[in-house]
């Protein structure tokens, strides 16, 4: 694969002003150990797993109140033991925050319901405290749940660290989550106690919950206790108030538990069936995220880190972790379109951020709506953009370091992040020790081992084939909660390649090193013998003006004809999909992609579906046009339009009935 332009480069100081380029010196100073590059580095985080691991148990100061017996007492998986015999608390080591100050301001929570609130180090550690003692006033304990139906403000945060401090364990949806979805995740984990708000504004909107939390506590007989929050909305019956639980205080206190004890509760999208709930131990997570935060996107004390995300995304856990490397975190509910894509960027130029997160259908939205945030706004603080959620094209990295270069700081790090739930981290990112190249993730992440493989399972390079883990990571599930024989987690994870992680993504590695997603393997499309990825059709067609979104799938059976690609829009503004639009967006793909690129069908839609965390709903909307039931492959709760999927229903029904694609004269929902 030719390499792209380079649009960053690190500077000449890079390993005297970086994290990374500290660990780098402790590792000589210490054990050492010199690598000429990162490259070397990373081979070495992948092969020698006591080696490195234990480094960072190290070098972050991890004290655990017993030590581990070993550091990882088998290599292979998916049967890892890791650090056995550690006792320690993922809440003691976050609240910590080294180098800060009890006085320092560390959370910043903005939102469109209520005015700012700023809790400093130790306002944070006594509130948290309190939660504890009030949670334990109400019987919780150490493998209890507690499900948090919560925006991402602060006392979300407060439960989570107080949860893990009495050993419980903590799950969170955002209250845009419909109550099935809710009742589909919890009604696995049997929640003790429920925290919820019963509205929130997004925009200049009113939403009230009220009725979903009456719907989610009925469904959850394990319940004993609701709290609410103050917040929005009306109150509920029998529930203590938010103030009540933190009344009183006993003083911090952290219950020592085993390195791979359940500290929270995360889940799959849900969109293809129940979600799966995925474990994660203290101990794996604490570690996974000091290596990522720290060394990877360079985050430590002074910075304040900003996330856009809500606490039914697995980016709020990975936000929350930054209190652990002594970095301030900036929370934001509401709306980031409202009243214009600017929002977020104003808030990172308000409130000082250093690192702004982000997903990338974001970003490539800004680039549309032709944002100038580095021209209209103060961003000089900005020393990191990340991006994740979808593969960033190259458009998108483009847009970055064009908008930026009206500032008189330097650009920022730009990280192109690809991971999952499933391991509460990235896999793929940047470091600062690279360079950034458009269209290109810059580095497989330390102690990542990951490669592509071809369907026989050979590793490839510079071609595309099977995201897949050789080598375990402290972060892979514990558990997935209710699998007692853990055929379920073999089944999800193992089962494709035998002692190998299978993540279900397309990627290419090429030989320097880099990195290109191409989009869900189970999406994949396929027209005359040549697989296409999802990822690169998206970037051709987003980049015709009137096309605000759009969703590609590859149908193949009798319902529609034989192998039919068809390719859903959303256009922007009173823009109509007439015949010049047509050929304009087929001679795109083909001009930049190829002639297989071209769909046999085009059809406008209100909107595309996507999930909470901005996932295009590829798999789901590929069965239901092949002839499955729509409520047998999704669950509407946890989409961010339920109604989204009205017009795909209408494109099945006429399908399936006419067994030929529809004529342009035939009225409908979407327009073809």
């Amino acid at each position: 694969m030719t390499a792209g332009p380079l649009l960053w480069s690190p500077p000449h100081d890079v390993l005297d002003r970086s994290r990374i380029g500290d660990y780098l010196r402790w590792l000589a100073r210490r054990r050492g150990l010199s690598f000429d590059g990162y490259a070397e580095l990373w081979h070495w985080s992948v092969t020698d797993l006591d080696g490195f691991w234990s480094s960072l148990w190290e070098y972050f100061e991890v004290t655990p109140t017993t030590p581990a017996t070993a550091f990882v007492d088998a290599p292979a998986m998916p049967d890892v033991q890791w650090f056995p015999g550690a006792r320690l608390n993922y809440a003691e080591r976050v609240l910590s925050m080294p180098g800060v100050a009890g006085s320092t301001p560390m959370v910043f929570g903005h939102s469109q319901t209520r005015e700012p609130l700023v809790l400093t180090a130790d306002e944070l550690r006594d509130q948290v405290a309190r939660a504890r003692h009030g949670l334990s006033g109400l019987g919780v304990g150490r493998g209890d749940r507690v499900a948090a139906y919560l925006p991402n403000i602060p006392e979300a945060l407060v439960l989570l660290l107080a949860c893990a401090s009495l050993g419980a364990v903590f799950s969170s949806c955002a209250p845009e989550f419909g109550a099935r979805s809710v009742r589909d995740r919890w009604r696995q984990i049997a929640p003790k106690v429920l925290v919820t708000v019963t509205g929130y504004r997004s925009g200049d909107r009113l939403v009230d919950r009220a009725p979903e939390v009456a719907e989610i506590r009925a469904a959850l007989p394990s319940l004993t206790h609701t709290v609410t929050v103050p917040y929005a909305g009306s109150g509920v019956d029998s529930a203590l108030s938010w103030n009540d639980l933190l009344a009183e205080t006993d003083g911090p206190a952290f219950e020592p538990v085993d390195f791979s004890h359940p500290l929270y509760v995360l889940y799959s999208s849900g969109t293809t069936g129940l979600p799966k709930p995925i474990v994660h131990g203290h101990g794996g997570i604490l570690l996974e995220h000091l290596k990522m935060l720290a060394l990877h996107h360079d985050l430590g004390p002074g910075d304040r880190f900003l996330w856009f995300t809500t606490t039914g995304w697995m980016m709020w856990n990975y936000l929350v972790s930054g209190l652990a490397v002594g970095s301030a975190l900036v929370l934001f509910d509401g709306n980031p379109a409202h009243p214009d894509f600017s929002a977020p960027w104003r808030l990172a130029a308000e409130s000082g951020t250093t690192y702004f997160g982000t997903s990338a259908p974001y970003l490539m939205a800004c680039r549309k709506a032709g944002l100038s945030p580095w021209r209209d706004l103060d961003l000089s603080r900005l020393r990191g953009v990340g991006s994740t959620g979808a593969p960033l094209p190259a458009e998108g990295f483009r847009w970055v370091y064009e908008a930026s270069a009206d500032s008189k700081a330097a650009p920022p790090m730009l990280t192109s992040l690809s991971g999952g739930t499933d391991v509460c981290t990235g896999f793929v990112g940047g470091v600062p020790l690279l360079p950034v190249v458009e269209g290109e993730i810059s580095c497989r992440c330390l102690g990542a081992r990951i490669e592509a493989y071809d369907p026989a399972g050979r590793p490839v390079t510079g071609r595309t084939g099977e995201l897949v883990v050789t080598r375990p990571m402290p972060s892979m599930p514990v558990a997935l909660w209710g699998d007692t024989d853990g055929s379920r987690r073999h089944a999800s994870y193992f089962e494709r390649f035998p002692g190998v992680w299978h993540h279900g993504d397309w990627i290419s590695v090429t030989d320097r090193g880099t990195c290109v997603i191409s989009g869900r393997s189970d999406a994949t499309l396929k027209r005359g013998g040549v697989r296409l990825g999802t990822a690169e059709f998206y970037a051709v067609v987003e980049d015709v003006d009137e096309v605000a979104d759009s969703l590609v799938v590859h149908v193949e059976g009798t319902q529609v004809g034989a192998d039919k690609l068809m390719l859903f829009v959303e256009l922007r503004g009173e823009s109509a999909l007439d015949a010049p639009l047509r050929e304009r967006i087929n001679r795109a793909l083909r001009t930049a992609l190829s002639e297989h690129h071209v769909p046999d069908h085009i059809v406008q839609v209100p909107a595309v579906p996507r999930t909470l965390s901005g996932k295009k709903l590829e798999v789901p909307v590929k069965r239901i046009l092949a002839g499955a039931e729509p409520e047998r492959v999704v669950a509407r709760g946890a989409l961010a339009d339920p109604g989204s999927l009205r017009a795909f229903e209408d494109a099945a029904v006429r399908y399936r009935t006419r067994h030929r694609p529809q004529s342009s004269a035939e009225p409908s929902r979407g327009t073809e």
